[in-house]
Order: C-alpha cells, then sequence, then structure tokens
C-alpha cells in the first residue's frame, strides 16, 4: 500500500486517549450521553472602536466585551481564535476586533463561520487546539496558531501558568474558580452533551496534534466497491455509505502500544527520512532489524526502527484476502462475509478499502449483517443494568444446542436479537422431544429402511396415506427451510423444521404408525420404518446447523447412516403429492381431535370406542387404517352432512327456588320433575317459559328458570359427540 501511495506519515490533529495513551481512529471513539456545566465567559475587548450600537453579547459586559460560551473552560490556554454566525446581529461589525483571553492574556481574533450554532449559549465560541474536529477544521481554515496544552496521559502541559500538571478534570474545576473570582465568570447551566469516548475504556478523548502513519481514505474507491457486495439486508449499505461519506480524516493506524504488528518503517538518524519496507525486507522487527541499505537521501547507515505498531484492524482487514490465499493465489473475492452491525465502520469499512487498495476488487460477494444481542429487559446487555447473560452458564443448565436454537430465532438478518430464557427452554425441551423420537424410531429401524439415503425414498408398495403424506411434507419442508436457508432467513427455516419435526412428525405422525410397527404385516410394518426413517433422517440433516451436537449423536444412532451429519448431504425427496399431503392431513387432524377429545372426556387414550364417522370437506376416500388403529375404533367415511340432533336427556331442578316455593312439598315436586319425559318439560319450557306437573293428583305449576335441561347430541337416537377437526366433522360412538 505504501508502493501505491495510500500510506503516509505527517503530522497531524488525531483522537487521542488519554488512559490508553495512544492515538486511535475515528471508528474506535463512541459518543457516549452525559451532563455537564455550559459556561459563560466574558472576554475584555483589546484596542476595539465598538461602540454602543455595535451590539454587545450582554447587558452587563462592557461594550467592547465578547461573552462566549463553552463547556470546556479549561481549554482557555489553548483558545487560539473566536468564532461567530456571520449572520447574528449581536455581533454585526465585530468580525475581527481583538479580544484577550482570561486568565492567560494572550489576544485572540473574533472570526465569522457558518459553521457556528447562533442558538447555542451567547452565539460565541472560542477556537482551541483542539477541543473537537470543528476546531481542528477552524483552525485549518482560518491558519490559526497552535497552542497545545494537553498531555498525552490527560493534563495540562507544565508550560501552562498556574494550572500545569493538573489533570483535565481537577483543571476544569480549578479555572472555573478562578474564572468566578475574577470577575470573568457570567453564567452556568447544566448541559445536555455528546461526548467522544475510547471505545475501549470509555475515557473521553482529546484531540492532540502528533505524528502519525495513516492510510489514504478514497471514498469514491471504497463505495465503489461496496456498491458491489450484496448488502443482507440491503439497508446496512447505507449504514457504510453514511460512514464513508462522513469520513473526514485519512485513517490513522499507528498506534503507541506494547503489543500488535510492528510497523515496518526507520527513520534516518541524519536526515530524518523514513524508509518503509519493501515487500522482499519483510518480514521484519524495526526495533531489532535494519534495512538492507543506506538511507536513499543521504547515504548515511544509522537507522531508528518504529516503535509505534498497528491499528489492529489492519490485520484483520486482509481477513478476506488471507481466505482466498492472497498472497500466493490472486485474489477473488469469497463468498460471504458475517458480521455484526456495529463494526460496519471498522471491520467492513476497511476490509473494503484494504481489498480495494491491494487488488482493486470488492472482499465478497456478500454481507450477512447480524444485530445485537440484547437483554431479556430489551436493552443491551451491561453489567451495571444486571442484564447480562454468561453463556457457559446457559449452556450447563440448558445445552448448547438449547442456546444455539434460541439465538437463530431470535430475529432476521440486520435485527437485534432479545435473548429470552423461555425460547431456550423451549429449545431445550424441543431437543428432548427430537431424542426421544430418534430413541423409539432406533428400536423399529434396521439398515434396510434405507433412511440415510435420499435414494431411498421411492414409496412403497404397502404405504399408507399417512406414508404418503409425511414423505411429501418432508419434501416441502426441505425444500422451504433450503430457500430460507439460501436467504439466510435462519429464524424461519427453523421455526419451519421444528414445527414440522414436533408436531406433523411426533405428535401425528409417529402415533399413527404404531399401530403397524408393533402390529401390523411385514409390508406395512417395512413401508412404516421406510418412511419413519427417510423422514427422520432428513430432519436430523436439517437440524445440524441448528443443533449441530444432538443432530449429530441422533445421526448415528439411526441403521445405515454413515459418517456425519454434517458432511450429509441435504434432503432431496423427489415425493411431493398435493392429494396424499390432504388425505394425510384430515387423517392426522381426525386422530389428533378424537385423542384431544378422550383427554378431556378423562379417557385413556387407549380407550375402545364403539366407532368413528368422518365427515371431509372435499376428499371422498381415506386410507383409515393408521386412524382406526390410533383411535381404537373402526372408522367410516361418509358423504354429505351428519344427521345430528340436540336431544334432552335430563332434567335438573334448581332447589334454591323450588325448595322456598313450595317448601314441604318441594321433594315431591323434584321427584315429579325427575320423573317426567325430558322433552316434554323442554317443550312446555321453550312454549310457555313455565312447566306444569301433575304433583300427588293436583296440577302445580313452576316457573321455567326453575328447571335446567340437559341436552346431548343423539345421532338416529344414539348418542354422539362431535368434534371439529380442521376440514372434517367427526362423530365419535363412545
Amino acid at each position: 500500500m505504501a508502493e501505491k501511495g495510500y500510506v503516509h506519515r505527517d503530522e497531524h490533529p488525531v483522537n487521542w486517549c488519554p488512559r490508553c495513551e495512544t492515538a486511535i481512529a475515528d471508528a474506535e471513539v463512541e459518543n457516549v450521553d452525559s451532563e455537564g456545566t455550559l459556561a459563560t465567559i466574558r472576554f475584555p475587548g483589546v484596542g476595539n472602536d465598538a461602540t454602543d450600537e455595535q451590539g454587545s453579547s450582554s447587558p452587563a459586559a462592557g461594550p467592547q466585551d465578547i461573552e462566549i460560551a463553552t463547556t470546556r473552560p479549561e481549554l482557555l490556554a489553548a483558545c487560539v481564535g473566536m468564532a461567530v454566525d456571520p449572520d447574528d446581529d449581536r455581533y454585526a461589525g465585530r468580525v475581527g476586533d481583538t479580544f484577550e483571553v482570561p486568565l492567560f492574556g494572550h489576544e485572540v481574533e473574533l472570526v465569522a463561520s457558518e459553521a457556528v450554532d447562533g442558538e447555542f449559549g451567547t452565539g460565541a465560541v472560542m477556537i482551541c487546539t483542539f477541543g473537537d474536529k470543528q476546531d481542528v477544521d477552524w483552525w485549518a481554515e482560518y491558519d490559526l496558531d497552535l497552542r497545545p496544552v494537553v498531555t498525552e496521559d490527560g493534563r495540562l502541559a507544565e508550560n501552562v501558568p498556574e494550572f500545569g500538571g493538573l489533570a483535565i478534570d481537577e483543571a476544569k474545576e480549578e479555572i472555573t474558580t478562578a474564572l468566578q473570582k475574577e470577575g470573568y465568570l457570567r453564567d452556568e447551566e447544566p448541559i445536555e452533551q455528546s461526548v467522544g469516548a475510547c471505545w475501549r475504556c470509555d475515557t473521553p478523548i482529546e484531540i492532540l496534534s502528533k505524528e502519525q502513519w495513516f492510510v489514504r481514505v478514497d471514498r469514491e474507491e471504497i463505495l465503489g466497491k461496496a456498491r458491489e457486495v450484496d448488502w443482507i439486508p440491503e439497508h446496512m449499505y447505507g449504514r457504510l455509505e453514511e460512514w464513508t461519506e462522513g469520513m473526514e480524516w485519512d485513517w490513522v493506524i499507528s498506534r503507541q502500544r506494547v503489543f500488535a504488528t510492528p510497523i515496518p518503517a526507520w527513520s534516518c538518524d541524519d536526515c530524518g527520512h523514513w524508509h518503509v519496507a519493501a515487500l522482499d525486507e519483510l518480514p521484519a522487527e524495526p526495533t531489532e532489524d535494519d534495512p538492507p541499505s543506506g538511507c536513499p537521501e543521504c547515504g548515511a547507515n544509522a537507522w531508528t526502527g518504529e516503535t509505534d505498531v498497528m491499528d489492529t484492524w489492519m490485520d484483520s482487514s486482509i481477513s478476506a484476502l488471507h481466505a482466498a490465499g492472497w498472497p500466493d493465489d490472486e485474489f477473488t473475492p469469497v463468498q460471504l462475509r458475517e458480521q455484526g452491525h456495529e463494526i460496519i465502520r471498522t471491520w467492513a469499512f476497511y476490509t473494503i478499502l484494504r481489498t480495494a487498495a491491494l487488488e482493486d476488487e470488492k472482499p465478497w460477494d456478500e454481507a450477512l449483517i447480524n444485530g445485537m444481542v440484547l437483554g431479556a429487559d430489551g436493552n443491551k446487555m451491561s453489567k451495571s443494568k444486571d442484564n447480562s447473560v454468561a453463556p457457559e452458564e446457559v449452556v450447563e443448565e440448558h445445552s448448547a444446542d438449547a442456546f444455539r436454537q434460541a439465538m437463530a430465532l431470535g430475529g432476521q438478518p440486520g435485527s437485534d436479537i432479545q435473548f429470552q430464557p423461555k425460547e431456550v427452554t423451549s429449545a431445550s425441551r424441543f431437543l428432548t422431544k427430537l431424542w426421544n423420537i430418534t430413541r423409539f424410531a432406533s428400536q423399529h429401524l434396521d439398515a434396510e429402511s434405507d433412511g440415510a439415503s435420499t435414494a431411498g425414498t421411492a414409496l412403497d408398495a404397502a404405504a399408507t396415506d399417512a406414508d404418503r403424506w409425511i414423505l411429501s411434507r418432508c419434501a416441502r419442508v426441505a425444500d422451504d427451510v433450503g430457500a430460507d436457508m439460501d436467504e439466510y432467513r435462519f429464524d424461519r427455516a427453523l421455526r419451519t423444521v421444528r414445527e414440522f419435526v414436533w408436531h406433523d412428525l411426533a405428535d401425528d405422525y409417529v402415533e399413527l404408525i404404531k399401530g403397524r410397527l408393533y402390529e401390523g404385516s411385514d409390508a406395512e410394518r417395512d413401508a412404516a420404518r421406510h418412511a419413519l426413517a427417510t423422514t427422520l433422517s432428513a430432519s436430523l440433516r436439517m437440524l445440524a446447523p441448528f443443533s449441530p451436537f444432538l443432530a449429530e449423536e441422533a445421526y448415528r444412532h439411526l441403521p445405515g447412516t454413515e459418517g456425519s451429519v454434517h458432511a450429509a448431504t441435504w434432503p432431496a425427496l423427489d415425493v411431493a403429492d398435493d392429494a396424499a399431503e390432504a388425505r394425510g392431513e384430515r387423517i392426522a387432524a381426525v386422530a389428533s381431535a378424537v385423542r384431544a377429545w378422550k383427554s378431556d372426556e378423562g379417557m385413556a387414550l387407549n380407550a375402545d370406542l364403539d366407532r368413528i364417522e368422518v365427515y371431509t370437506d372435499g376428499i371422498a376416500e381415506l386410507d383409515t387404517g393408521d386412524l382406526s388403529a390410533t383411535v381404537n375404533a373402526p372408522v367410516t367415511v361418509e358423504t354429505g352432512e351428519p344427521d345430528v340432533e340436540m336431544v334432552a336427556v335430563d332434567v335438573d331442578p334448581d332447589h334454591s327456588t323450588i325448595g322456598p316455593a313450595f317448601r314441604d312439598r318441594a321433594g315431591a315436586v323434584v321427584g315429579a320433575l325427575e320423573a317426567a319425559d325430558p322433552a316434554a318439560i323442554e317443550r312446555q319450557k321453550n312454549g310457555n317459559d313455565t312447566i306444569e306437573l301433575d304433583v300427588e293428583g293436583e296440577t302445580v305449576t313452576l316457573d321455567g328458570d326453575a328447571v335446567a335441561i340437559e341436552r346431548e347430541q343423539r345421532v338416529a337416537g344414539e348418542e354422539v359427540a362431535v368434534l371439529d377437526a380442521e376440514g372434517a366433522t367427526v362423530l365419535v360412538f363412545p
């Protein structure tokens, strides 16, 4: 990069961390919101011809004075100018006037700049070297003096009168006190401010002028290559574009640290020429080795090696190049960069810069950008907020696979992921379910079941509707999950395969085929075993990216499998069948409805029933063998609509109403009610809202509300339970 003119060494203002005592790049500066104090300070005029008509910044100030607003009075010694908005009438005619810096006595000039916010404070600000990047711009634009007063360790320099050697915070306090005593401090008020801080230690940065190594930032070149990348999600390109277009300085790559990659450069002791190692001189340790020849400028042979080291992003930014075998192999863009959105401005930006500079190429075809993991409360994880999660504790309690699934389900690319303990618990339960299915299946399968290979997906002649349904569903799920994986929608892919395994395979299909597995003929059993092996093998292969450990163990337990599940091919089952899926869904829905009804009625799931009639919508025939074995009842498929009627079968007298009304005769009234025909009682109640009874030879009239009618569903006089089973009406005859 040096040979191509991208690297240069200059003295230039840089971001400086006083705690780390090193230069840092813009990307390493985090803006931190904090409470500060806005001080209004009077600057006395010097030899100005200002009049009252020319205005002044405050009625309390003299006609030649100006009041400035600042949050950093500790930088007064570094003040080299003052600035106002050229359209601010308060300072009309004052631009070019000279003022004395309070406490320190040196003189500065007032300039006009549209960068000044007239609404901030008094509308007048001081220009220091340096308070922020705006100061750097003004310093360069107006060719102002350089008055460095802050040291590398965050103190005022020893040459600052009275306050030299004080730490920045201490200096701010003492200078503010001195301003107040001398009558320069006009006002103080609290203010919310955003302060640049080192992203490693959160220490507020300073801007110091230092000799450093830089890499030239060519914004057009970087954005040109970035536009060739497929960003996922697409809007993440906008973040890189915004950051790149906002880059004001070149990338400072030198660091004043002990450990990192050396900068292979030497300074000539005689003329100061800097020699950067050529490619054939690498690797080089500049503090131990010398260049192979003398100084090309003066011929001297005495060198001093560079002690600064490189920004670690200089190493990380060649990751795509390294992955492609560069420099030994010709570089071609790698397929994918997966990273978080918070380091777009660093890892992504620097990688694009380096690859464009070195090879005039984009680094990757696709950039998959992930979000941050948030705490259970929805906020960024932080020890101070007590919302951080130790991954090893989650793994210890629930397993690495459960943790991995919970994270995969957290959100789509680019979105932040909220850690939710309930998702880990749910994933753990699912994995237990999956393991139980595998154990059950392994007891019934053998190598001839042929589920480990997609070549074994041909349907057996004895295959039932349930077999054809589960295989067709599996084929579609494999296609859908594969498409989602290609689009990096891991959340949607995992939800799809989990839903299939938990409900279709475990809850429905396994229950439907138990009859054949235990009591079916050889052909019936083999058809079920084949479909089960094929479906379970495919499911484990689909789940392998999300549950690598359990999928591997379960896959090895399946008879007929060879090698690792992670080396197995993706399921490709060419057995999709719409009609079979429709029939299978009806069968599964009916079985599920009947089993749920038995549970609600307090019956054992294997309890025998007299018979079941199924009325389906649009399906004339169903293979009912598996269904009959599952619900323990003969099953017939009927057409049309069932002739179900509600029949009164009993009465329920309200003793709290009948007792007070009939007193000693209440028992006889209740007995007459219970002996009466429930249908006749119902007709009277519905017709007149009263009920007449013959009680011991006397007609008695009751209010209709005194009796409740118990009804049952009947078909041709038989008691029946009517169930809704997703597209089918099911009549259960107990």
